[in-house]
């Protein structure tokens, strides 16, 4: 059955009758935007669970229903999430448990042998994230070579480098909004080179990338703190504690968005860490921070951005860790599928 006819005959006001993602009848073939599926949580440095997100958000989305007050008849845009690689969920599982090692070995007194063990675990570490950071470069460039919009549902923030990478060979120049509450600048952590925390400084290594605006950022290190300083501008941070204050001080949300946008170039790629929220709303994430956005004010960011005509290329959604009651899967469902929506508006594809 072709889209069209898919389209022609799938009633969006019924329960879920499909088990793909959102309960949506399309393939990724047909679909306008493809979720790569990214678990991999190997430098994880506090709280664990990301590599499950996939598949706890694939279930959570079945329960999302499909009317979006802001983008009309938004489910014919047509989102299909691709199959999860339990090769790379294996490999992950097995390499964060001799990062632990790694870990406990440097916490403890140096030795010749402790050394080389720590040398040994370090290398293939960061040799194997880039073998999987490169799988996901090929697989972001198939789906992009296809006219496809992708998104990458981590799994760690680490995990979507290789989309950013391919993105960048794709454009010859855009932007990165980034919701988070880290910097996300350091250059490694804990030694690890392709570090959760060290996403965004990796980002920056890519040429295409003029710019990187940062938004609820409300814990970062000195090293970050001098990065963003020595950037000549190409980093612009948007403090959590700056835009509270001018909230409380009489500001308007609205004013401070636009001011955000306008940092961020024509193209723009979002990279959404689930932390970037308020921890009611992600209890269970690796590293929750106090202060943070709400729900809809994270949309009304990206609402000020599509509406600014700026078109958003891609985006990632990482660092949801389900927790036992699930809870945060349901967030992020439904703050998937409202950014899908809002990308496809901005492409003009729906």
């Amino acid at each position: 059955m072709s889209k069209a006819r898919k389209i022609t005959t799938f009633n969006p006001s019924e329960c879920a009758q499909f088990g793909s993602v959102f309960g949506l009848p399309f393939t990724c073939e047909e679909a306008e935007v493809v979720i790569l599926p990214l678990p991999w949580e190997v430098t994880v440095s506090y709280g664990t669970g990301t590599i499950h997100a996939p598949e706890a958000i694939l279930k959570a989305s079945l329960q999302v229903d499909l009317l979006d007050p802001h983008v009309k008849d938004a489910w014919k845009l047509g989102i299909a999430m691709a199959e999860i690689d339990v090769r790379w969920k294996k490999q992950s599982l097995s390499l964060r448990e001799k990062a632990g090692k790694y870990r406990a070995l440097m916490s403890g007194a140096e030795s010749g042998e402790t050394s080389r063990e720590t040398a040994r675990i370090k290398e293939e570490v960061d040799s194997v994230s880039q073998q999987f950071n490169q799988w996901v470069k090929e697989q972001t460039s198939h789906y992009l070579n296809n006219n496809k919009l992708v998104v990458g549902l981590g799994g760690d923030h680490s995990s979507p480098l290789g989309i950013i990478q391919a993105l960048g060979e794709k454009y010859s120049s855009f932007g990165i909004l980034q919701v988070d509450a880290h910097a996300d600048l350091r250059s490694a952590y804990e030694g690890f080179v392709f570090s959760h925390a060290s996403i965004m400084f990796n980002a920056l290594k890519i040429p295409a990338v003029s710019k990187l605006t940062q938004v609820g950022i409300r814990d970062y290190c000195d090293e970050e703190a001098n990065v963003i300083d020595n950037s000549n501008g190409r980093i612009e941070t948007f403090f959590d504690k700056k835009i509270r204050n001018q909230i409380f001080r009489g500001g308007h949300l609205s004013q401070i968005y636009q001011e955000v946008v306008k940092t961020l170039p024509e193209y723009v790629y979002i990279s959404f860490d689930i932390d970037g929220l308020n921890p009611h709303l992600c209890p269970n994430t690796g590293t929750p921070v106090p202060g943070g956005m709400d729900f809809e004010e994270a949309l009304f960011l990206i609402e000020v951005l599509i509406d600014s005509g700026r078109v958003i290329i891609g985006f990632d959604l990482n660092e949801v860790s389900p927790g036992e009651n699930e809870w945060d899967a349901n967030v992020a469902s439904r703050l998937l599928y409202r950014i899908c929506n809002m990308m496809g508006r901005s492409q003009k594809r729906i």
